[in-house]
């Protein structure tokens, strides 16, 4: 490799890493490459100049995206009538912009922090960026660095802390790996902490109430390209009604994914009444609705008929799926942006839970559960947390993967089984400590039976959310800024 120059080395081992750092989510499951990855992104770092290192951190991103969020432009491509120049186009500027997100902290990295602390203050700017990319701009939480550590010795943590805090620990092991192999042997006890730590942890900080619930997940495999047509509104009133028809008796909650049902509420009503009479009075049916209001507004939701009370609205759309941004310039200039149902109207901050067979639910529609904040919030007065989701954009891609082990750390972090309802998979039932218990194959219509229970207590993060780990990664930049002023002296 003498042949290339030292910052060209750097910039094929910041794509390396943001290949790595795909991998360690699901379905590749290789989290042990996650401080790998953040080790190849610090080592050398110290050498560049600002610009260099913003474009090390945009190399990265670009490599993180491109292969992790590469079902995006299957959701373009095929659900979004786009040909393929203009969907490689939209996709290909989707990942450049995103990858801005590590260009900007690698900058303040190289600008402001030299110092005997750059092992802190560089894994504390790079949970500092995730937080950025988590809010500006309506956010885009995929693919943190800690959300491939559910099954990883640091998933004790997610309960203290959160996905955030499993991030500034896998940087902070990058990092000091890097120091020990720099010969600074002090950074093998803080390093060998880290993992240990866990073992000391409890392995479960909330309890199960005595009695089980029965549940019946129904996974309807409609697809997406005829779902809003007559037939396909025909095809899925027929699917579900014989789905529910054949759930057992003995089953207290049935779930519908989201918009199962391709119609307003007024529309469905005459079949959910019909399903209604074979239920059991005790038996209680949630599904995904759009719901209609005297404004004309309308809503992605949840309703329920049978033993249930309330009606959840999704707070957090999702941006050309759910909504137009700029809609006055951007709708009609092309397909993929006059998609059916496109103008969602967002509903409330703060929701009642719903009440269903005795239990207290905590909804998070399709791309909500990827937002910790938001499902702690719905976690505070839950017994168990229901995610409905049409996955069915993205394909036979690696994004239900990645979407079903998101919210396999939601409940780890929250210490709450998750049900997980989707119209072609993957549905889940997954308990308490983020493990999966049953799940449906894909790309079938299918009905998974399982069990689940309703937990009492909360975890530290549901009750203080992702402050703690916010404020531990701010004074660790901090520190280096403070560092920085008193001593020129670097560590690398």
């Amino acid at each position: 490799m003498g042949w290339m120059s030292p910052f060209a080395l750097q910039l094929l081992a910041a794509l390396v890493a943001g290949g790595f750092t795909t991998l360690t989510a699901s379905p590749f499951g290789l989290w042990w490459l996650g401080p790998v990855a953040v080790g190849l992104l610090f080592a050398g770092l110290n050498q560049l100049t600002p610009r260099q290192a913003a474009l090390k951190g945009w190399a990265y991103g670009v490599a993180l995206f491109a292969t992790g969020a590469s079902w995006v432009y299957v959701s373009i491509h095929d659900y979004g009538y786009t040909g393929v120049p203009l969907a490689v186009f939209l996709t290909a500027l989707f990942v450049v912009a995103l990858a801005l997100f590590y260009a900007l902290p690698f900058w303040l990295f190289r600008r402001f922090l030299g110092h005997r602390l750059t092992f802190l203050s560089f894994a504390g700017l790079w949970v500092l960026g995730e937080v950025l990319r988590t809010y500006l701009f309506t956010g885009f939480p995929w693919l943190l660095l800690g959300s491939g550590f559910v099954d990883s010795p640091l998933a004790r943590f997610a309960p203290l802390g959160g996905v955030y805090l499993l991030s500034l620990l896998v940087a902070l092991s990058g990092t000091l790996g890097v120091c020990v192999l720099r010969r600074r042997f002090w950074a093998a006890l803080p390093l060998a902490a880290i993992w240990l730590v866990p073992l000391a942890l409890p392995n479960q900080w909330t309890t199960p109430a005595a009695d089980p619930t029965r549940v019946a997940l129904l996974q309807g495999n409609l697809s997406q390209l005829i779902k809003w047509t007559p037939e396909g509104q025909r095809a899925a009133a027929n699917i579900y009604s014989e789905l529910t028809r054949q759930v057992p008796d003995d089953v207290d909650l049935i779930i519908w994914p989201e918009t199962a049902v391709p119609m307003f509420e007024y529309q469905a009503r005459p079949v959910l009444e019909r399903i209604q009479t074979t239920l059991s009075p005790e038996t209680a049916l949630l599904t995904g609705i759009v719901q209609l209001d005297e404004q004309n507004r309308y809503f992605n939701s949840v309703i329920g008929v049978g033993d249930v009370s309330g009606s959840y609205q999704k707070e957090h759309l999702v941006p050309f799926g759910e909504y137009l941004p700029l809609e006055s310039v951007l709708r009609g200039a092309i397909d993929f942006f006059d998609l059916p149902m496109s103008s969602f109207t967002k509903g409330d901050t703060v929701q009642a839970p719903m009440q269903a067979s005795g239990l207290r639910i905590g909804n998070a529609i399709c791309y909500e559960i990827i937002y910790p904040q938001l499902v702690a919030s719905r976690a505070v007065e839950s017994d168990v947390i229901v995610t409905v989701s049409n996955d069915t954009w993205f394909g036979a891609s690696i994004g239900p993967h990645q979407h079903l082990q998101m919210a396999r750390l939601r409940a780890l972090e929250n210490g709450r089984y998750v049900l997980r309802a989707t119209s072609n998979g993957i549905t889940a039932i997954i308990d308490a400590q983020g493990r999966v218990l049953e799940r449906a194959p894909q790309f079938e219509a299918a009905t998974l039976l399982g069990e689940f229970h309703a937990m009492q207590g909360q975890t530290p993060f549901t009750r203080l959310g992702s402050w703690p780990a916010w404020l531990l990664a701010a004074l660790f930049s901090v520190a280096g800024v403070i560092r920085k002023r008193s001593s020129g002296k670097t560590l690398l």
